[in-house]
C-alpha cells in the first residue's frame, strides 16, 4: 500500500508521539535486569519482590484513569509532556533510592508517566492519522513500546557486569527528554481542537495533516457531525445515559484484560527467571537470552505493521493467540518433565521466542489499535481512559502474583492455565471484536451508537 500521498507532518507527528512507547517499552524492559541486583542488595522477599515490579502499575493504573481528564482538558500534547517530566522525576527517583520504600515510590511515579503515555500516544495517533493508514502508524507505537524492552534488556545486561541496577534505571532520563523537547513540535488533535470549539484551529492543523483542501472539508464535517450526535453528552455522563457506548466501554476493557492474561508480561518481567528454570545458569547468560527475546518481539512487530492495514485485525489476532497457546502448552510441558538436555534447554527457549513472535504480531499492536478506534469521540477520553487502566490493573495482577504462582503451583501449572487461556481469546475474538480495517472513526462511531452488534460496527 502507497502512502506517498501522506505529508510529512503526519509522520513527524506519529514519530515523536511513538517516544511515548520507547519510554513505555524500556519501563517495562528495565526490571527484569535490575530486580536481581536489587534482590541481592536489599534481601527482598518474594512478596517485596512481588511489590517492587507490581508498583509501576499501581502508578500506570492510576496515571491512566486520571489521563482521560487531563488529556481532555490540556489536551492530547500537554498531557505528552507531562507524562515525559514524569519519566524524568520517577527514574531520578529510582537511582537515588537507598531501600524498598523510595524505589516504590520512585515506581509509582515512573508508572503515573507510563499510565499517562500509554492512553495519551495511541490516542493522539489515531486522531490525527488518516484511517488508511490508522493501524499502521498505531502499530509502530508498539513496535517502539518493544524497541523500548530491547534497549532496555541490552543496558540491562551491559551494567550487570558491573552489577549497578541504578545505572539501569538512570539511562531512563535520556529518551524522557527527547519525548519532552519532541513534544513542543507537534500539533494539537484536531479532534480535540474541535471538541473544545476551536473549529478554526482545528482546521489549521488538519491542513498541515491533509494532502487536499477536500480531505481537510470533508474530515471537519465528519467531525461536527459527531459531535452534534453526542451533544447532549459526554464522557462519564454519556457512559451512564447511553447503553450502546457502555458497550464500546466494556469491549475496551474487555481487550485489555485479554492482553494482559496472554502472559507477554509475565515473559517481559521476568524472563531471566524463565530461562534460568530452563537451564541457562547465571545472571549475565539468562539476561542476553533475555536480550535475543526482546529482538524477536520488535523484529516480529513488523509483521503487524506491514498486515495489519492489509490482511485486517481479526485474522492477525487469531494466528497470534493460536501460536501463543501452542507454545505455552510445549513450555508447560518441558518445565514438567525437566531441562535437563541441551536440546529442551533451546525448545524451551524457542517456544519462548515463538510466543513473543504471537504477541508481536498480535495481541501487542492491535489490541491498542482496537481501543482507540472503538470509542466514540465525546466519549474517547473515558473510554480510553477504562480500557488503558484496566490494562495496567491487568498489568498489577500478572506482575504481582506471578512470581507467587511460580513458588505455589510451579511453571507447569502456570504456563499450562496461559496455554488454555490464550486459545478461549479465540473463541472472544471471533464473538466480540469487530474488524476495523480501512473504515473511518466517525462511521465505527456511527455504527456503535445505532445499535449493531459489537463485532460488526465496522461493516
Amino acid at each position: 500500500m502507497a502512502h506517498a500521498d501522506i505529508v510529512p507532518m503526519v509522520w513527524l507527528s506519529c514519530g515523536l508521539a511513538a517516544l511515548a512507547g520507547l519510554l513505555f517499552g524500556m519501563d517495562i524492559g528495565v526490571i527484569s535486569g535490575a530486580l536481581p541486583f536489587i534482590n541481592e542488595e536489599f534481601n527482598l522477599s518474594s512478596q517485596m519482590e512481588g511489590w517492587v515490579v507490581s508498583s509501576m502499575m499501581v502508578g500506570a493504573a492510576a496515571g491512566a484513569l486520571s489521563a482521560g481528564s487531563i488529556s481532555k482538558s490540556m489536551g492530547r500534547k500537554r498531557a505528552l509532556l507531562a507524562s515525559s517530566a514524569l519519566f524524568i522525576v520517577g527514574a531520578l527517583v529510582c537511582v537515588v533510592a537507598q531501600g524498598p520504600t523510595l524505589l516504590w515510590i520512585g515506581r509509582i511515579l515512573l508508572g503515573l508517566a507510563v499510565g499517562v503515555a500509554s492512553f495519551t500516544a495511541p490516542l493522539y495517533l489515531s486522531e490525527v492519522t488518516p484511517e488508511r493508514i490508522r493501524g499502521t502508524t498505531i502499530s509502530f507505537y508498539q513496535l517502539m513500546v518493544t524497541v523500548g524492552i530491547l534497549a532496555a534488556f541490552v543496558s540491562n545486561a551491559a551494567f550487570s557486569y558491573i552489577e549497578s541496577w541504578r545505572w539501569m534505571f538512570g539511562v531512563l532520563v535520556i529518551p524522557a527528554i527527547l519525548l519532552f523537547v519532541g513534544a513542543l513540535s507537534v500539533p494539537n488533535s484536531p479532534r480535540w481542537l474541535a471538541a473544545k470549539d476551536r473549529f478554526d484551529e482545528a482546521r489549521d492543523v488538519l491542513s498541515k495533516l491533509r494532502g487536499t483542501k477536500e480531505e481537510v472539508d470533508y474530515e471537519l464535517g465528519e467531525i461536527r457531525d459527531a459531535l452534534n450526535r453526542e451533544s447532549e453528552a459526554k464522557g462519564f455522563a454519556m457512559f451512564k445515559r447511553n447503553p450502546n457506548f457502555r458497550r464500546s466501554v466494556f469491549l475496551g476493557f474487555a481487550l485489555q484484560i485479554v492482553q494482559q492474561f496472554t502472559g507477554m508480561n509475565v515473559i517481559m518481567y521476568y524472563a531471566p527467571r524463565i530461562f534460568q528454570m530452563s537451564g541457562f545458569e547465571g545472571t549475565s547468560a539468562s539476561l542476553w537470552a533475555t536480550v535475543v527475546t526482546g529482538l524477536t518481539n520488535v523484529l516480529a512487530t513488523f509483521i503487524a505493521i506491514a498486515l495489519v492495514d492489509r490482511a485486517g485485525r481479526k485474522p492477525i489476532l487469531y494466528a497470534g493467540f493460536f501460536m501463543m497457546g501452542v507454545t505455552m502448552a510445549v513450555l508447560s510441558f518441558v518445565l514438567h518433565i525437566g531441562a535437563t538436555t541441551t536440546f529442551l534447554q533451546y525448545l524451551a527457549m524457542a517456544m519462548v521466542l515463538i510466543f513473543v513472535v504471537g504477541f508481536a504480531m498480535s495481541a501487542g499492536p492491535l489490541i491498542w489499535t482496537l481501543c482507540a478506534e472503538i470509542q466514540p469521540l465525546q466519549g474517547r477520553d473515558f473510554g480510553i481512559g477504562v480500557s488503558t487502566g484496566a490494562n495496567w490493573i491487568g498489568n498489577f495482577c500478572i506482575g504481582f502474583f506471578f512470581p507467587v504462582m511460580l513458588t505455589g503451583i510451579g511453571g507447569t501449572a502456570t504456563f499450562g492455565i496461559l496455554a488454555v487461556v490464550n486459545i478461549a481469546f479465540i473463541v472472544f475474538t471471533l464473538l466480540l471484536v469487530p474488524e476495523t480495517k480501512g473504515i473511518s472513526l466517525e462511521k465505527i462511531e456511527r455504527n456503535l451508537l445505532s445499535g449493531k452488534r459489537l463485532r460488526d460496527i465496522g461493516i
